[in-house]
């Protein structure tokens, strides 16, 4: 696995147990007969995958950034059953089987097990309107914390006594577009 990408599991429920492990460039699938597979992620490596489902597959992954979330909408509509899971719960599963190994391969027959031992909550994905709304709630909490962050650097720069006046005017600056942000999106949300 490559440690400097962020990456995602994703298992199939059905048949057999296929697990998939996302980047930002691709997917890796291994079904539980052994097999891998890799796929673009991208919708052409998507519907490359699709074609290997049936209408009995149940796709579980982990929710854990955004490399998951094109793949599991595309999943469900394409009627394929999504379960996204706590990656917390899905660790803890892990830790509880005390296994010391820790390979993709390993992961995939540990989350396969938690797959099947576990009650899925079918993912049933967000409203157009609800997703904007999130993506705008954390981009304003974003901001909030951008203008947290120069208050206290302008504070600090205080505290010095004899502060420079380029870097308070450009903290002043970056201050007062940041809160014209959050006035912007507050207005208008």
């Amino acid at each position: 696995m490559n440690c400097e990408a962020h990456h995602e599991y994703l298992f199939i429920k059905y048949k057999c147990h296929e697990y998939i492990d996302i980047s930002h460039v691709v997917f890796d699938v291994a079904d539980s007969n052994g097999n891998f597979y890799q796929f673009k992620n991208t919708l052409s490596g998507f519907k490359k995958f699709v074609k290997l489902l049936d209408i009995d597959s149940h796709c579980v992954m982990e929710a854990t950034g955004y490399y998951h979330s094109q793949l599991a909408y595309y999943l469900l509509e394409s009627g394929i059953r999504v379960s996204v899971e706590n990656p917390l719960a899905v660790k803890r599963f892990i830790q509880m089987k005390l296994s010391k190994i820790k390979t993709d391969k390993s992961d995939a027959k540990q989350i396969c097990e938690y797959a099947k031992q576990v009650e899925l909550k079918l993912w049933k994905g967000n409203s157009k309107h609800q997703t904007e709304c999130l993506q705008i709630t954390r981009l304003l909490a974003i901001y909030t914390k951008q203008s947290t962050m120069i208050k206290n650097k302008l504070h600090g720069e205080s505290v010095l006594g004899n502060p420079s006046k380029a870097v308070v005017s450009s903290l002043k600056r970056s201050l007062k577009q940041v809160q014209k942000e959050i006035k912007c999106w507050k207005t208008n949300f």
